[in-house]
């Protein structure tokens, strides 16, 4: 009776070691790293072969590479991934801002350096808030490096920015004001701030990690973050001062261009989107029913688009 028991219970543990190691090959492993450039120490997570394509992803605002933390799985068995985080965000440094400009126009050129210094010289570029401003310039820059582009909400077009959410920003840009710096950081940097850009605008936002924006939290609290946040605040200006060139860039360039939308964001609505149809040739256009950091709620969806438009476009 005793043996008859447990052989069942030996073969049970074997079918769930043998499917758990299953599950584990279908996610690459992703390695962590530091790599420092002109003195900063960038962070860095990575999966996949460097000889594979490479897919750089550029972060947002309030995050990190943290946003791709399941995207980098799901695609590093197929390709090489890499997101860094940008100094001041994340686990990069901090640089004081005597030493380190925080523009989008430094940040940009430390990332370029950045990807030089790792070698990775053909990339296709994951765009999301600001990362677009980001990776744009370094496309603008170097168009031949440019595989293809993936826009996850990164904005490039005047229309693809709600005014009524980019008010109290865009009063900023007619002149610097402290009572009204303090009622921005007050609305945005504080903990329901966060949790609202995370949250609002998906589907079922109570299933809507909330490590997100307790990481971004800790990360804002730290001494000297605000002010740094309100001068990019002040500095996306000329981001939009530059969304005719990066236009022009695609009508010239015409890489291919992954469009994977979050129609419910509050920032950046699907009007960005559409202008994409009208500059790039080739588009697999995708608008989803979710919020800003559409990853959250349809990071397995998004991951096999990608993987799908790579392939399709035997993208190396």
């Amino acid at each position: 009776m005793i043996n008859i028991v447990r052989i069942p219970l030996i073969a049970m543990i074997v079918a769930v070691q043998f499917v758990s190691q299953s599950i584990m090959a279908e996610a690459a492993e992703v390695r962590y790293g530091y790599e420092t450039v002109n003195s900063v120490k960038l962070f860095y997570r990575e999966a996949g072969e460097p000889s594979d394509s490479t897919i750089v992803l550029f972060h947002g605002f309030p995050s990190s590479s943290h946003q791709y933390r399941n995207l980098i799985r799901d695609l590093g068995d197929e390709h090489h991934v890499i997101a860094m985080d940008y100094p001041g965000f994340g686990s990069s440094d901090f640089p004081d801002p005597k030493k380190y400009k925080y523009s989008f126009d430094n940040i940009a050129d430390t990332v370029d350096q950045f990807l030089q210094q790792r070698k990775i010289s053909k990339y296709s570029m994951y765009l999301q808030d600001y990362g677009a401003p980001v990776g744009m310039r370094i496309a603008a820059k170097y168009p031949d490096r440019v595989a293809a582009l993936i826009f996850q909400n990164g904005n490039i077009y005047d229309e693809g920015l709600n005014k009524e959410a980019w008010a109290p920003i865009m009063q900023l840009w007619k002149g610097r004001d402290a009572e009204l710096e303090k009622k921005i950081a007050s609305n945005v940097f504080g903990m329901e701030g966060l949790r609202w850009q995370y949250t609002h605008g998906t589907r079922n936002p109570d299933a809507i990690l909330p490590d997100n924006w307790l990481l971004d939290y800790n990360s804002l609290s730290r001494p000297g973050q605000h002010a740094v946040q309100l001068d990019l605040f002040y500095d996306y200006r000329n981001n939009v001062a530059l969304y005719p060139e990066w236009q022009k860039y695609l009508k010239k360039n015409q890489p291919p261009v992954l469009v994977v939308w979050a129609k419910n964001d509050a920032f950046f609505p699907v009007p960005g989107a559409e202008g994409l149809k009208r500059d790039a040739k080739d588009v697999d256009y995708n608008i989803l029913d979710t919020g800003h950091f559409a990853l959250e709620e349809d990071g397995p969806l998004i991951a096999s688009k990608i993987l799908a438009f790579m392939k399709d476009r035997d993208i190396k």
